[in-house]
């Protein structure tokens, strides 16, 4: 609508100002005699006449003077109706002068009387057509209830009012003395009445007004309105609001990482800058997730080289530009190498090892996709057992200080080949950690990380969005969830407390039964589950069985005899290892069977191994997991 108004030649827009102008203060000026006189007792002679004539005629004439019709309507405000307020005074004046100048019956009070009416026809009706053009109609905006009374709500409201995409509703608050209260003319509802909003507008997207909410906090906010199946919005940091990066009204979905995270531990600084500060730390797989998020933390802790090794090229270009960025904005010198290679080629990480110097090594680079080792076990065991082999032999050879291994889970009593690959190469780096040797060996097992390749998460929400349906291989599986960050800071940490062939293993918080991450993931977005108890609704969901090697639920320790130790989310495991030469044996005897590619017997060689692998089968299989599932929580 707006649209087609612009499109009005400008010289027809003036014609239809000029027009309605002249009607209303024709209107005001008979209109005010009769006020004055009765209509029984008005007399207009060619006097009065000739006054009209000047007012209206002088009126006009100050508008246009004054560029009165050079403003939007729909942009007016309160100095353009000062402005109209102050020419039709003068109009007043005018009018009433001429009683004198023209000999007209002016009583005192009608250029008072016209003074008002033509303020409500002229100000008073552009004023309504501004409000009306900024208001829209009510069912052009989307509804949105605003969480949070205080004053980033009350921003908000204000900037909402001057968009065009959402129109507030209500408030919601969980202040007792502010609900039933108003703010802004909008109600504000307790957190416990949620449902007495969804009865009264129906569905409605919800927007989180409490800048840098805890965590904590956020999660008590999600349990209230995930129910009602609204979309949820949140505002952005305050700090990026005062520094002018955000503006209050752009507006973020609430991450999956916000909806199961839990409020962070304050890192100890000393263990995070141990293996890091002053010394040239490589990253094998920093094109991964966490190895991604390894460097990003690494670089803050002022190493004085970073060394970003990945076999792929794509993967390597991006951390690179990424750490470029982030070094140019904080003006840090810091020095970074991003090299092209595989941990699988001993003589080219003993040349890299040896030509920077390295003292740490994060190792992050793995095959971890369950189903796609399953499927391809050669590799598998070449890059996660014998990649990590020769690294670490590469790391021995040149003197690394300190070798940090990222493990799995999945290498807990194994039921899939990537499960006993990474147990596999645990025992590897603690058989080598009892050799004579000044490099320090050091294993870190934790779950699953949400928003990594592979993760469930960006899945659901990919699905989600087109409309479904969910596919979740089990309804019972369950899984241990940690945020990108928080795993890679731990890391960090664990990495500096070890001795010499520790595993560590991370406080990974409470399991998390994926169908219901499936439901509030759904419920976030505003959209409903298609089931049994709701056949009308929006997402469907599809179980497709586990996969091959897939377990039900996951494990971080072999035995229930973890010890603490100076970080609260942080393990100590004392599990069984190998002397060098028994995992030597096993290694060739490995290699045979890949050289003569026998998929046959590298599966029975990684059964016969220590490593309590137990390859998943069938029904049985998974009814036996049920049962120790269901044995777990009990």
């Amino acid at each position: 609508m707006v649209r087609r108004i612009d499109l009005i030649p400008s010289s027809v827009k003036l014609i239809l100002a000029l027009a309605y102008d002249l009607l209303a203060l024709s209107i005001a000026f008979y209109l005010a005699y009769i006020i004055r006189l009765g209509v029984d007792s008005v007399e207009i002679s060619w006097h009065e006449n000739i006054a009209f004539i000047t007012v209206v005629s002088s009126t006009l004439v100050l508008f246009y003077s004054f560029d009165v019709y050079n403003s939007v309507v729909r942009f007016f405000n309160a100095k353009a109706f000062l402005k109209i307020q102050l020419l039709l005074i003068i109009a007043s004046i005018i009018f009433y002068l001429t009683s004198f100048l023209v000999d007209a019956f002016v009583p005192r009070s009608v250029p008072i009387v016209f003074l008002v009416l033509a303020s409500l026809q002229i100000a008073g009706a552009r004023t309504l057509v501004s409000l009306v053009s900024k208001k829209r109609w009510f069912d052009e905006r989307e509804g949105v209830v605003i969480y949070g009374a205080s004053s980033a709500g009350r921003q908000l409201v204000h900037a909402l009012s001057q968009g065009r995409t959402y129109q507030p509703l209500a408030f919601i608050d969980e202040k007792k003395r502010y609900v039933d209260r108003r703010v802004l003319g909008l109600k504000i509802y307790s957190h416990k009445k949620i449902d007495q909003l969804v009865k009264k507008y129906g569905q409605f997207k919800v927007l989180i007004a409490i800048p840098q909410v805890d965590p904590i906090r956020l999660k008590q906010i999600v349990a209230h309105i995930e129910p009602y199946a609204l979309e949820l919005l949140i505002v952005p940091d305050m700090s990026d609001i005062v520094s002018g990066k955000r503006s209050i009204d752009e507006l973020r979905e609430v991450s999956v990482d916000e909806l199961l995270g839990r409020k962070p531990v304050k890192p100890i600084a000393e263990l995070l800058s141990a293996n890091i500060s002053d010394k040239v730390v490589l990253v094998s797989g920093a094109g991964g997730s966490i190895g991604k998020e390894l460097c990003r933390q690494i670089v803050l802790n002022k190493p004085q080289k970073l060394i970003l090794l990945d076999v792929s090229e794509a993967q390597l270009y991006e951390i690179h530009q990424e750490l470029g960025e982030i070094l140019k904005e904080a003006a840090n010198p810091l020095s970074i190498e991003p090299l092209i290679g595989n941990v699988q080629n001993g003589m080219l990480m003993n040349h890299i090892l040896r030509k920077y110097g390295v003292q740490t090594i994060y190792h992050a680079a793995a095959y971890k996709h369950v189903p796609m080792v399953e499927n391809n076990v050669i590799a598998g065991v070449t890059n996660n057992v014998f990649g990590t082999h020769e690294i670490a032999q590469a790391a021995i050879n040149t003197k690394v200080e300190t070798f940090v291994l990222i493990s799995t889970d999945k290498a807990v009593r194994p039921t899939n080949v990537m499960g006993a690959t990474k147990r596999l190469a645990e025992l590897v780096l603690q058989g080598l950690a009892k050799q004579d040797h000044s490099t320090r060996f050091v294993m870190v097992r934790f779950g699953n990380v949400l928003g990594s390749s592979g993760s469930v998460v960006p899945l659901f929400k990919k699905q989600i969005k087109r409309g479904g349906p969910i596919t979740i291989t089990h309804p019972d599986i369950i899984r241990y969830f940690m945020t990108i960050p928080e795993a890679a800071q731990l890391v960090i940490q664990a990495g500096a407390m070890g001795t010499g062939g520790d595993v560590f293993v991370l406080d990974m918080g409470n399991p998390v039964k994926i169908i219901d991450l499936a439901y509030k993931m759904t419920h976030l977005m505003g959209l409903t589950i298609k089931d049994e108890t709701n056949i009308t609704g929006d997402i469907a969901i599809n179980f497709s069985g586990l996969r091959p090697g897939e377990k039900l639920f996951e494990e971080l320790l072999i035995d229930d005899n973890a010890k603490k130790t100076q970080h609260q989310r942080i393990l100590t495991a004392n599990e069984r290892s190998l002397h060098y030469n028994e995992v030597a044996e096993i290694l060739a005897q490995l290699k045979a069977a890949m050289h003569n590619e026998d998929e046959a017997t590298i599966r029975q060689l990684l059964i016969a191994a220590p490593l309590d692998y137990q390859p998943a089968k069938s029904k049985n299989s998974i009814e036996n997991q049920t049962q120790n599932l269901t044995s777990n929580v009990a």
